[in-house]
C-alpha cells in the first residue's frame, strides 16, 4: 500500500465506515482492505481516535502542537538557567 497521511477528519470517516462494515459481519482484514489501510493502522487509529468526533480530533491536534511548543520553551529556559549557573560559578 502507498504510504500517505490522512487528515483527522479522514481518519474519523474511515473509522466510522469500518464500524459500519464490521456491523455487517465483515472481518477486520476485509474492512482494512476496503479502507485501503493496514490492520495495524486500523487498530492504532481505534486506540487513538476511538470515540472522538471531528471537532475533538482537531482540538487534540491543536493541544499537541501547543504542548510541543511549550516544551521547547521550557527546554530553552532550562538551558539558559544552566548557562547562567555556570557563569555564576566562575568556570569560564
Amino acid at each position: 500500500m502507498k504510504a500517505r497521511r490522512h487528515t483527522p477528519e479522514q481518519v474519523i470517516r474511515k473509522l466510522r465506515e469500518g464500524e459500519r462494515l464490521l456491523g455487517q459481519g465483515k472481518e477486520v482484514g476485509e474492512v482494512c482492505r476496503h479502507l485501503e489501510i493496514s490492520e495495524a493502522t486500523y487498530h492504532r487509529w481505534q486506540r487513538q481516535f476511538g470515540g472522538m468526533k471531528g471537532d475533538d480530533v482537531k482540538r487534540l491536534k491543536q493541544l499537541e502542537r501547543e504542548n510541543q511548543r511549550l516544551k521547547a520553551i521550557v527546554a530553552d529556559q532550562a538551558l539558559e538557567n544552566r548557562a547562567l549557573k555556570e557563569v555564576a560559578k566562575g568556570n569560564w
